[in-house]
């Protein structure tokens, strides 16, 4: 086995990634905001919102399918919600098992400090082996960046979005 092909088999899990912002609004609406995953397409760069499989169940365990596009593709994912406290933490990972997606809200004296996170899990880089092959670590790198650049995006428009509602 050649030393390229190596690497390939088994790409580096990337580091996750976060970022932050402080919002003016109350945690507790936040929260509400981003769990809507109906509403996601009004702040992310790449979702365009979603529903819910079962529409009673929106708390952890549930699950919904979550629609993205970009000027090359749209696709749906099925994501299963891990955390749902209200004013606290939403989560969900992509897939059940690939990509994990997280918000975490804390009160600060100006409002809610709002991280958003992601990560990309062991399954996730298996199934960039198994689409790409030779070039799943590229593919990988290209979906850090997207994530990289997203998140401040995403924080940047929802405070905009929450804080034109205040």
């Amino acid at each position: 086995m050649r030393h390229s092909d190596a690497v390939t088999a088994n790409p580096k899990i990337p580091e996750p990634i976060s970022d932050r912002v402080v919002v003016n609004a109350p945690p507790e609406r936040l929260y509400a905001m981003v769990a809507d995953i109906t509403r996601m397409g009004e702040w992310s760069p790449v979702s365009t919102g979603g529903h819910w499989e079962d529409d009673t169940e929106h708390g952890a365990g549930a699950w919904f399918v979550g629609t993205n596009a970009t000027a090359e593709r749209s696709w749906e994912t099925r994501c299963l919600v891990e955390v749902a406290e209200p004013g606290v933490e939403f989560r969900f990972v992509v897939g059940g098992n690939r990509t994990r997606w997280g918000y975490r809200f804390r009160a600060v004296d100006s409002g809610t400090e709002v991280t958003e996170s992601w990560e990309l899990l062991s399954d996730g880089v298996a199934s960039f082996v198994e689409r790409f092959g030779d070039h799943a670590e590229e593919e990988i790198a290209k979906r850090v960046e997207t994530a990289r650049a997203g998140i401040p995006e995403t924080l940047a428009q929802l405070k905009a979005v929450a804080e034109s509602a205040s």
